[in-house]
Formats: C-alpha cells, structure tokens, sequence
C-alpha cells in the first residue's frame, strides 16, 4: 500500500479510501444498494489486509446505519484504533452547519462509530443561513476539546472555499485540511478553479465518484445492477452528457485493452497521475478493496493522461448547492450524495 499525507494535517492516510455510502440499511426511500452489517465488516477486513487504513462515512448515509455498522465492524474486528483514519459530515442535518447542530451532530457520530474522536471531520456543503464566523469557530472547538483531529470541506464554490479559509487564518481557527470533491474523467470541472484554490492552501483532495458511478468500469452505459436500475441520484449526475462522455468512456476501454487491465484500473490510475491524495472508492464486496488496490500499479504515461482526456467538454455543475430561493447550479439531489 502507497501512503500519503492528508494536506497539511501531519495524518498519513492510505491513497485508497473505503467510501462508506455503501454501508448501511436499506430503507425503502433511500438507497437500495447497499450492504448490511455483516458485509460491511467483510469489506473492511479486507481493506484492513491490504493496508487501507483511511474510511469515509457521514452522518445521513443509509440514515445514520452507515456510521453504526462501521464503529460495529471495527470493533468486532478488534482493530485499534490508531490504525484507522476515520472521516465523516455534517450538514444534511436540522442546522446544518450552527454551532448548535455541529455540537450535536459529532456527539451523534461518535457514538455511532464507537470512538472518542474523529480523524476528519468534513464540512458536506456550505451553509448560507450560518455565518461563517460561527461555523468555523465551532469546528474549532471540536479540534482544540481533542473530539477532532482535522477539518475537511466537500462540495462548494471555490470562492467560498477560499473565503472560509482566509477567514480561519485571519482568526487562529483551524484550516480545512482536505477536499472531497466530484473528481472523475467523465466530471472535471474543478480543474477550473477549486483544485487550483486547494493547491494555494495545501489541501488534499479525495474525490468521491471516482469511477462515475460505474461509468467507468465498463465499456456500456447501463448496466442491470441495482445501482443503475434503481439510483436516480447518479442518473441526474451523469446521463445529461452521457453522448459525449460515452467518447471518453470509449478510449478509457481502449487504454485498458491495450494495457491488459480492467477499466476501473485506468480511472483509477488517471486520478493519482492528476495527484490525487486518495480517491473514495465504494466497495460492496472484498474483491472490491482488492481490485482498488490492484490499480495503484498502474502508471499511466503522459500521453495516455492526454489522450483519456481530450475528447471531454464541459459539463453543468454538478454538487455546489446554490443559494435558498436561487435555482442551484447542481442539477441533482444533492441530499442523497
């Protein structure tokens, strides 16, 4: 296993990451296509094998079962707990991001996960019904009462980003350390301004839908899994462009042919040659973890990084949620991400 730091934080986190939306009980308005206890702590076995040390999680995934089944698979596994790099969210929550519901919400969360502190605690999109000056100082307090270790950010604009972390310098509050982003070969419409914003202060990104929801790992567009009949959240994010992506979709398969490895490895590799800290890979089984990791060997050459990329346009935003009453940008529910 390959090792990195996460930004600026001094955490060293495996470049894989266990994405933990697929953990949870199936609910009959949510997601259908996740796995129940047992399985989840299978996968996390394996990933634990393999070196893995770095699982992301929030506090509304499968409804806060995603956590549970987590803190319960480590436990039952008897891992300690220095050897895991635990990461969750808040902000799909009463609150959002108030110093009311954060106080709350990380006691919620690290009673689910059985653990006295969190590695990463992530921001899930920026509220703008709270002031900046209030979140900020409230994550604080969770990094200086030792319940967190360091803060992340997800889906937002990049000015915001670059204003709430101009704003924690300017008052001695903690910087966000990392970025979970919608990164992939099919979606790259962070290059333009979050990446390089990230880049000025040392962040570390950790893309979620690496491989497009599927898209990526096969040289069709559908497939039959309960994923793809049944997730209209990743319909929303992807099918707009499916004509054009599906040109992309077509040279990550040649790449792969031509390489002797399957198409997953490809978009994978094409994430750590962008320097990518660890992209979050959902698993629902161990073959899973093992395939993620088999792809860590894959090097891709300039030439192939260009040519994987050249037939994309660009896309509508997909995840920043746009201001209350304001049309957003996103184009997706984005509660389900």
């Amino acid at each position: 296993m390959e090792y990195a730091e996460l930004g600026w934080s001094g955490i060293k986190v495996s470049r894989i990451c266990v994405g933990g939306m697929s953990f949870g009980q199936v609910f009959p308005d949510f997601h259908q296509w996740v796995i129940d206890q047992p399985a989840t702590q299978a996968v996390l076995a394996r990933a634990l094998e393999q070196g893995v040390n770095f699982i992301d999680t929030a506090n509304t995934y499968a409804r806060g079962t995603s956590e549970e089944f987590i803190g319960t698979s480590l436990r039952n596994l008897g891992v300690r707990r220095e050897d895991v790099v635990l990461a969750s969210k808040v902000f799909f929550n009463e609150g959002h991001l108030s110093r009311a519901a954060i106080e709350r919400e990380i006691d919620g969360t690290l009673r689910r996960l059985q653990t006295d502190y969190l590695d990463l605690y992530i921001i899930h999109r920026f509220d703008y019904e709270t002031p900046m000056e209030e979140t900020l100082e409230a994550l604080d307090s969770l990094v200086r009462a030792g319940k967190v270790r360091a803060l992340g950010a997800s889906e937002m604009y990049a000015y915001q980003l670059h204003n709430m972390q101009m704003l924690a310098s300017q008052n001695g509050w903690t910087r966000f350390t990392s970025m979970q982003l919608h990164y992939n070969l099919l979606y790259r419409e962070d290059e333009r301004e979050m990446i390089p914003v990230c880049r000025q202060f040392n962040m570390a990104l950790t893309p979620y839908s690496p491989l497009a929801s599927g898209h990526l790992t096969r040289a069709t567009w559908d497939s039959d899994s309960v994923r793809s009949t049944t997730d209209g959240t990743m319909r929303n994010k992807y099918d707009a462009a499916r004509e054009n992506d599906m040109q992309v979709v077509a040279r990550v398969a040649e790449v792969a042919h031509r390489r002797g490895v399957p198409m997953a490895d490809v978009a994978l590799a094409w994430q750590w040659a962008r320097g990518i800290t660890a992209p979050i890979v959902g698993c629902s089984k161990p073959s899973r973890v093992d395939d993620a990791v088999r792809a860590l060997d894959v090097k891709l050459t300039a030439d192939e990084v260009a040519y994987l990329e050249e037939p994309y346009r660009a896309h509508e935003l997909v995840g920043p949620l746009g201001r209350p009453g304001e049309k957003a940008l996103a184009g997706t529910d984005v509660r389900r991400m």
